[in-house]
């Protein structure tokens, strides 16, 4: 009798032990990567907000949008995308993403002190924010998960390196974007790996026609320019005209891809193009974001996830150009 009792008991014991690794359902519980930390949202129940810099309808920033809202699509999550070249503008739309309750922001930090309050304010909300694109720099400082995008200066050191390998000796370098930190350091990094002379020009990216005329008038005024480096596609583009227009035989190059840019390029019209893979700048932070919301993951370790620079020739262009007819380069 006594040895039946001693049977039960350890068969009872078994039994609670068991009951203890299965959930109501029966089942064990679910472990290990994509499990949501406690009070996460599911993932089809996220929304993020990405909120740039970026002109309506601009080559680069239509490319980082689609990249953003592929990403979406992708994750199962909503992304809403919405661009301001106003940096008070853009952060009334941190705010209005804040308000909305919104469980992560991607913002683009042109003009970082401008976009402080409001980074900050999703930040103490318990909002995460991932930054891109521009202000790396002030990224961790204002406590952001982290920044993906191009070291600027890196990128304009490459620039300025193969500019002098071609022979350049006194660049013009065109800023299309007044008090954006990211254009200064790009110049900067050129002039550095350069070792000749460096001229920043400042032109209206707004007024294209405008910005060809200035650029031609400089190289009309001193002959002595031989390199012209843009920052943007489309004024690389009309650099190419001011060239011509001036009667120069400066060589030009430019930052970031368009069609015209890469048409250039094979026509030998353009010697490079910076490449900073701006498909990921949209997608990657998206993936970054839902990650951190789900499984409380964080990614680069206090440094930059850098999407950049690779470098777009004559020889590799043709690939890039069917890429980018697919919206992704």
């Amino acid at each position: 009798m006594i040895a039946r009792s001693r049977r039960l008991a350890a068969l009872l014991v078994i039994g609670l032990a068991l009951a203890g690794c299965t959930n109501d359902t029966g089942t064990a519980p679910a472990t290990g990567s994509g499990s949501a930390p406690v009070g996460a949202a599911p993932a089809g129940e996220l929304s993020f907000a990405v909120v740039t810099h970026g002109q309506a309808g601009d080559a680069f920033w239509t490319v980082v949008k689609t990249g953003a809202e592929q990403a979406g699509k992708d994750l199962g999550v909503k992304v809403s995308y919405q661009s301001s070249g106003d940096p008070q503008a853009q952060a009334q739309l941190i705010d209005a993403a804040i308000n909305q309750k919104v469980n992560g922001i991607v913002v683009s930090m042109a003009n970082p002190d401008a976009l402080r309050s409001s980074i900050q304010k999703a930040i103490s909300q318990g909002i995460p924010v991932v930054t891109i694109n521009s202000g790396q720099g002030r990224s961790a400082e204002f406590g952001a998960l982290t920044h993906v995008g191009q070291d600027e200066t890196v990128a304009g050191e490459g620039a300025g390196a193969r500019l002098r390998a071609a022979s350049v000796t006194k660049l013009l370098c065109v800023i299309h974007e007044a008090g954006n930190v990211g254009l200064e350091q790009r110049c900067q990094g050129a002039a550095s790996a350069l070792g000749g002379q460096t001229e920043n020009l400042q032109v209206d990216q707004g007024n294209i026609q405008a910005a060809q005329s200035t650029i031609q008038a400089r190289l009309q005024a001193d002959r002595s320019i031989n390199g012209v480096l843009t920052l943007q596609p489309a004024v690389g583009a009309v650099a190419v005209a001011a060239v011509a227009g001036a009667g120069s035989s400066a060589k030009v190059a430019t930052f970031d891809l368009s069609d015209d840019v890469i048409g250039q390029i094979e026509q030998g019209k353009l010697l490079f193009a910076v490449d900073q893979q701006q498909y990921l700048q949209g997608y990657l932070p998206v993936q970054f974001l839902r990650l951190y919301a789900t499984n409380a993951n964080t990614v680069g370790g206090g440094k930059p996830v850098l999407t950049g620079p690779g470098f777009v020739t004559k020889e590799n262009a043709a690939r890039v150009r069917d890429l980018a007819a697919r919206g992704t380069r």
